[in-house]
């Protein structure tokens, strides 16, 4: 056999070994431990989910088996029999609009002249760093924010402990996590793509628009969704700036500009509120609008979902 062969049949046993190693796994004891930790924390987060929906289920599904229509379309009472959740309802659609249409275009648009026009530098930085602070902040500081600002300073504008003061304080409340999101997004788009369309000539504005953007919609879409359901989950800010746990009057239409001006609840403020009631019957009625919530964010994830599909198969 000459030298050549002999080190070509070498080369193929030390892969061979080598493969084998691979696929045995070695004696890594402890990443099996590390991996077996993984899996555990999966099976308590996923058992723990599992036993809140069915006891949540469990409890609620009378309420809709009994009287679906009339709990979907009734008001706040005082009796667990004639009590509704469509105040709440109208209260958190509106809560969510606040957030598209203000939090999104400008925490997307803050994110984009960050990643795209801003000049790197130190601060840059520190606004970033102040963005990602921000995030963590509790909502209960928000709520203090939207009590002094849009309920005192500027009732003038929002009326006072209205559903628009609310609103933009919640709309504040999610603009970082926006920011984030949309930033982390445009930072994945992969430089050769911007590198194309300055070569054949194109702006800085044509890039970001017919590239980036397009590009970056999926990711985007996903985490201005996640800042949407935290929107209408959060009942802290809401009840600093006027959220009403009690009887509320006022017009029974669902889309209203009027209602902007005036008391409101949410869904967050009813289960709170009906949770801790102990006369018979609240805690049926408390499950259902928790019911009727997580209907809702499902709703807005499965339509973030498609537009995500969408985009993806367009960017393909």
């Amino acid at each position: 056999m000459s030298f050549t062969s002999t080190i070509g049949v070498g080369g193929e046993a030390a892969a061979r070994s080598i493969e084998a190693q691979l696929k045995r796994g070695g004696g890594d004891t402890t990443g099996r431990i590390f991996k077996l930790l993984l899996q555990l924390s999966l099976v308590v987060s996923v058992g723990v989910l599992v036993v809140l929906f069915v006891d949540v289920f469990a409890t609620g599904t009378s309420v809709f088996t009994t009287r679906a229509e009339s709990f979907l379309s009734s008001g706040i009472r005082t009796s667990a029999d004639a009590a509704g959740v469509f105040q709440a309802i109208r209260g958190t659609l509106w809560i969510g609009v606040f957030t598209v249409v203000l939090a999104f275009p400008i925490g997307i648009a803050a994110a984009v002249y960050l990643e795209e026009y801003a000049t790197k530098g130190r601060l840059t930085n520190f606004i970033d760093l102040n963005i990602r602070n921000l995030a963590g902040v509790p909502s209960i500081v928000y709520g203090i924010l939207g009590l002094t600002l849009f309920v005192q300073r500027f009732e003038g504008f929002t009326g006072g402990r209205t559903l628009m003061a609310a609103g933009i304080t919640l709309a504040i409340l999610v603009l970082p996590i926006v920011i984030i999101t949309s930033a982390e997004a445009v930072r994945a788009v992969p430089n050769s793509l911007r590198e194309a369309g300055y070569g054949v000539g194109a702006t800085r504005w044509e890039v970001t628009r017919t590239q980036v953007l397009p590009y970056a919609l999926p990711g985007i879409i996903t985490g201005t969704v996640l800042a949407l359901a935290r929107s209408i989950g959060e009942a802290a800010p809401l009840l600093l700036c006027g959220a009403v746990t009690g009887l509320l009057p006022g017009r029974q239409g669902l889309i209203d500009p009027s209602q902007l001006t005036e008391r409101f609840t949410a869904l967050p403020i009813v289960i709170a509120d009906w949770a801790r009631t102990p006369r018979e019957g609240f805690d049926e009625i408390a499950a259902a609008a928790i019911i009727v919530t997580l209907a809702i964010v499902l709703a807005m994830n499965t339509l973030a979902i498609a537009l995500r599909n969408r985009f993806e198969k367009k960017r393909n």
